[in-house]
């Protein structure tokens, strides 16, 4: 398939990824021994650089729900983060239209020393609300979220689970145009999950653009109409969600 920009439907467009590259540093030593010898010996440490995405090309248009398949090490994730902001592509553009909320990491965006209640309204901000809206989606959130009493503990106390219920509650209550939600859902039990995906799939008949990672085809099948596999750092099929989880299971690793 092509990597050139294209259009994939008749919407316009929410998330446009146009001819991205994305580069990191690979050292080159073994181990931390080694690394030792060689800092204390004065010998540069050799680093190369692998490209974690190669002249990516996608869109998506307003209020489509689209998965990210591939392999782990592929780019998924790191396709997320460009979209999200949290990187900048080496080469090509990334434009997003609207306010854009991510679940990309756990805890992400919130302070292990900050309670659950500060941590909202952190994190919430972080996200573009303000503290009137905050404020008034406060119990809201909490409620959503099933943490209770917790909320006024330090968050450093959470586990992920409870990590995970938070700010996916906070990120819902955002008005968000787009939501990017990574393979962090999998770190809560199966009603949670399914609760998650009940919220997801009202999100998208509201009109809110989704881009989701995930390794549980039956999941991408359910919330996606469209699936866009990354295979060795390019994009390898661009089509229908069935389409996609067959391209994926029938690629070799």
């Amino acid at each position: 398939m092509s990597n050139t920009l294209q259009q994939t439907s008749d919407r316009t467009p929410a998330i446009i990824v146009d001819r991205v590259t994305k580069r990191f540093m690979k050292r080159n030593t073994h181990s931390l021994k080694e690394g030792f010898v060689s800092w204390t010996k004065k010998k540069k440490v050799r680093a190369d650089h692998f490209e974690a995405l190669q002249d990516v090309s996608f869109q998506v248009g307003e209020g489509e729900a689209v998965a990210v398949l591939g392999f782990n090490g592929s780019g998924k994730s790191t396709t997320l983060k460009m979209v999200s902001g949290v990187m900048a592509p080496d080469e090509g553009r990334v434009f997003t239209k609207g306010r854009v909320a991510g679940l990309i990491e756990v805890g992400a965006g919130f302070h292990p020393d900050l309670s659950g209640r500060e941590n909202v309204y952190l994190n919430a901000a972080i996200l573009g609300m303000q503290k009137h809206e905050i404020d008034e989606r406060f119990d809201d959130i909490v409620a959503w979220s099933e943490i209770g009493d917790f909320i006024d503990q330090e968050v450093k106390n959470y586990s992920s689970g409870m990590f995970m219920r938070l700010a996916f509650s906070v990120a819902i209550h955002v008005d968000a145009d787009v939501l990017l939600v990574d393979e962090v859902l999998s770190v809560g039990d199966a009603p949670f999950r399914e609760k998650c995906n009940q919220k997801m799939k009202e999100l998208t008949e509201k009109g809110v653009t989704m881009l989701i990672v995930s390794h549980n085809m039956g999941t991408v099948q359910d919330l996606c109409t469209r699936g866009i596999v990354i295979h060795e750092h390019k994009v390898l099929f661009d089509g229908p969600i069935k389409d996609a989880v067959k391209v994926i299971r029938e690629t070799p690793h």
